[in-house]
């Protein structure tokens, strides 16, 4: 609810000329949004570009925004809508190989080991969900990693809640499938 709050205040004074306001949400959102587009088109260099785009949406939008619901949600919406237009306009297809999860994308300061095991359980995440179809792998992010609830996302996605569950489900089952394939081989 603070948060909430804050954005408001902030939202107001970028929506009144005030540029440090506007870095400050940037600041506070960032990471949020290059970790989905991340997530979404497996590539640093796409992901930092789609953040871009939807930072100048949202800057764009920003006299729009009206209010009724939560800033985070709105501008996570602009986010899935650029990404879903760039994977389209690529022509990619939403069911990435392993291959194409970059090698350099996660970082630890721990030691070397640390590192390795956690480069090794990141990749090993990031290929699996992309073996899901797009519509899954979004709910799985929008639940998982951006911890939305069904209603939010359902408000997000436009689809109904028993749908994202269905999705969630089918998406859990085939991870878990995925994992049990992994663990006996």
């Amino acid at each position: 609810m603070f948060n909430l709050r804050k954005d408001e205040k902030l939202i107001e004074k970028a929506l009144s000329g005030s540029q440090s306001s506007w870095i400050t949400l940037v600041k506070r959102y960032e990471g949020l949004v290059y970790n989905y587009c991340l997530r979404m088109t497996f590539n640093s260099s796409d992901a930092m570009d789609l953040m871009q785009e939807v930072f100048l949406a949202v800057y764009r939008n920003l006299p729009a925004y009206r209010g009724d619901g939560k800033f985070k949600g709105w501008m996570m919406r602009i986010a899935a809508n650029k990404t879903t237009d760039f994977l389209r306009a690529r022509g990619r297809n939403p069911l990435h190989r392993a291959d194409d999860v970059e090698e350099d994308s996660f970082h630890s300061h721990h030691s070397p080991e640390n590192e390795y095991e956690a480069f090794a359980d990141n990749r090993r995440i990031m290929a699996m969900l992309a073996t899901l179809p797009e519509e899954q792998r979004l709910v799985v992010e929008l639940k998982f990693f951006q911890h939305f609830t069904f209603e939010e996302i359902s408000h997000q996605t436009g689809v109904a809640i028993s749908t994202i569950k269905t999705r969630l489900y089918s998406a859990l089952q085939k991870l878990k499938g995925q994992l049990e394939i992994q663990n006996v081989v």
